[in-house]
C-alpha cells in the first residue's frame, strides 16, 4: 500500500491511498467464508460452497464492494500511522470506482492537530484571590453544624423562609396533566429555590391544608418551554429548632469539650477548604493565561462536529421537535441565532483547550498509568452514584475509555507545568504551588478532585 499526504490547510490533510489488489486476498478469504455460512447452495454443506459458486450467486462486484468496505478502516488507519498524521476528527472518505483485479484507490480528508508553539512557562504569571478566613465563614459552618443536629417541629402559622413543608404539586398545560411536574408528599425547604420558578412566592404564608395557584415555564420534558398552570397544596409546615451554641453542643456535635475549641477547628476546616478552592482557581487561571498567550488555527470541521454534538443533546431530549426547541430557547431568553453563536463559542474554547493541553502533554512527555486511570474512574463513578464496574461498562459501550484517558492526561500535563508559572495573590504574595501540585512532575488528580469537591 502507498499513500501520499496532501496538506490542505494547517488543520486539514488529504490522504491519497492506493491499495494493491493482492493485499486484499485475506479480506476476500474472510468474505467468502462469511458468505458461505449464510448462503445455501444445493449439494454443499453450510460453509463448504466453493468461491466460484458464491461469486456466481452474489456477484463479483458485490463481493468486491463488501471486501473494500470491510477493509477500509484498517487501511485508513495504516495510512494515518505511516504518514504520522495526528488525526482529530472522523475522516471523509471517497472511494474511486472499483474494478476487480485493479488497485483500490481512495482519498480521506481529516482534521489534524495544528503545529503549536508553546511558551516558556516561567515567563507567565497569574493572580488569584488570597486565602482569607472571615468570622462569618466560621459562623456559616457552625450554623450548618447546628442544622444537622436540629429538630423539626410542626407549627400552625403560615410557611416562611427556612421552614420545611410537605407539598403536593399538580401541573397542567392546556388542561393536560404534566406527569413529571406532578407529585405528592414532596418535602421542600422554603426559600431554597431548588424547584420550579414561582413556587416560593406561592408557598409563602400558606398554612397546612391551604393551596395556591401559580404559573411557571417548564424547562424539561415533553412540555419544555411551555407555560404550565400549577397548584400547590401544603400538607404540613415545620420549623427547625436549633440547639444552643454552648459547650454541651460542642461535646454533642464534635470531639471537643468547648465551643472555643470547636470554632478553632471549624476555622481550620474553612482554611483548608479555601486552599483547595485556591488550587482550583490557580489551575483555571494558568489555563486561561495559556489560552490567551498561545495562538494557533482551529480545525473547522472539528468545531462543527463539537457544536452538533452539544446541540444534539438538547434536541434529542426534546424529541427532535423544532417547535419544542424554539419554546425552550424562548424560555431561556435567547434566540436560535444566539444559541448557535454561544454553542460555537463554547465549542471553540473546548477544542482549543484540548489541542493546547495535548500539545503540552506531548512536550512534557506526560503519561498516565493504570492506577491513575482507575482512580479517575472510581472518582467519577462515585460522583455519578454508579458502581465502578457498571461505570466502566458504560464507558466501554460508549467507546469513551480513550476520551477519559485523554482528559486525565490533559489535567496531569497542566498540573505538571503550574510549578513553572509565577502565581501571586491579590496582595502581591507569591504562592507556593508545590503544596497543591507538587512541582513539575506532580499528578494533578488529587488537587483537581478536591478543588471540584470545594466547588460543589
Amino acid at each position: 500500500m502507498k499513500s501520499i499526504v496532501e496538506q490542505l490547510s494547517p488543520t486539514r490533510v488529504k490522504l491519497n491511498v492506493e491499495v494493491p489488489f493482492e493485499e486484499l486476498s485475506g479480506d476476500f478469504d474472510r468474505a467468502y467464508q462469511s458468505l458461505a455460512q449464510q448462503i445455501r447452495i444445493p449439494g454443499f454443506r453450510p460453509g463448504k460452497a466453493p468461491a466460484k459458486l458464491i461469486e456466481a450467486r452474489v456477484g463479483r462486484q458485490a463481493i468486491l464492494e463488501q471486501v473494500v468496505n470491510d477493509a477500509l478502516p484498517a487501511k485508513y488507519s495504516e495510512a494515518v500511522s505511516e504518514g504520522d498524521i495526528k488525526a482529530i476528527s472522523q475522516p471523509e472518505i471517497d472511494v474511486d470506482e472499483l474494478v476487480y483485479g485493479e488497485p483500490v484507490k481512495f482519498t480521506a480528508e481529516v482534521d489534524v492537530r495544528p503545529e503549536i508553539s508553546l511558551p516558556d512557562y516561567s515567563t507567565l504569571s497569574v493572580e488569584v484571590d488570597p486565602i482569607e478566613v472571615a468570622d462569618a465563614d466560621v459562623e456559616t459552618e457552625l450554623e450548618q453544624l447546628r442544622a444537622r443536629f436540629g429538630t423539626l417541629a410542626g407549627v400552625e402559622r403560615g410557611a416562611t423562609t427556612g421552614d420545611f413543608v410537605s407539598i403536593d404539586l399538580v401541573a397542567t398545560v392546556d388542561g393536560k396533566t404534566v406527569d413529571e411536574a406532578t407529585t405528592e408528599g414532596l418535602s421542600h425547604e422554603v426559600g431554597s429555590g431548588d424547584l420550579v420558578d414561582g413556587l416560593e412566592d406561592a408557598i409563602e404564608g400558606l398554612k397546612a391544608g391551604e393551596k395556591a395557584d401559580f404559573s411557571t415555564t417548564l424547562v424539561a420534558g415533553e412540555f419544555a418551554g411551555e407555560e404550565a398552570a400549577v397548584t400547590v397544596t401544603v400538607n404540613s409546615v415545620k420549623e427547625r429548632e436549633l440547639p444552643e451554641v454552648d459547650d454541651e453542643f460542642a461535646q454533642l456535635a464534635s470531639e471537643f469539650d468547648t465551643v472555643e475549641e470547636l470554632r478553632a477547628s471549624l476555622r481550620d476546616q474553612v482554611s483548608e477548604s479555601k486552599k483547595y478552592e485556591q488550587a482550583g482557581a490557580i489551575r483555571d487561571a494558568v489555563l486561561e493565561e495559556l489560552l490567551e498567550t498561545v495562538e494557533f488555527p482551529l480545525p473547522e470541521k472539528t468545531i462543527d462536529d463539537e457544536v452538533e454534538a452539544v446541540q444534539h443533546q438538547l434536541v434529542h431530549a426534546l424529541g427532535h421537535d423544532d417547535e419544542q426547541v424554539g419554546k425552550f430557547l424562548e424560555a431561556q431568553g435567547k434566540s436560535r441565532e444566539e444559541w448557535d453563536a454561544e454553542s460555537r463559542t463554547e465549542a471553540e474554547k473546548s477544542v482549543r483547550t484540548q489541542l493546547l493541553l495535548d500539545a503540552v502533554a506531548d512536550a512534557e512527555g506526560t503519561e498516565v498509568d493504570q492506577d491513575e486511570l482507575t482512580q479517575q474512574i472510581l472518582m467519577q463513578s462515585q460522583r455519578y452514584g454508579v458502581a465502578p464496574q457498571e461505570f466502566i461498562q458504560q464507558l466501554q459501550n460508549a467507546n469513551q475509555i480513550g476520551a477519559l484517558y485523554a482528559d486525565v492526561r490533559r489535567n496531569k500535563s497542566l498540573a505538571n507545568i503550574i510549578g513553572q508559572v509565577k502565581v501571586v495573590d491579590a496582595n502581591g504574595d507569591v504562592i507556593d504551588t508545590d503544596a497543591f501540585f507538587g512541582g513539575a512532575e506532580a499528578d494533578a488528580e488529587d488537587a483537581d478532585e478536591k478543588a471540584a469537591d470545594a466547588d460543589e
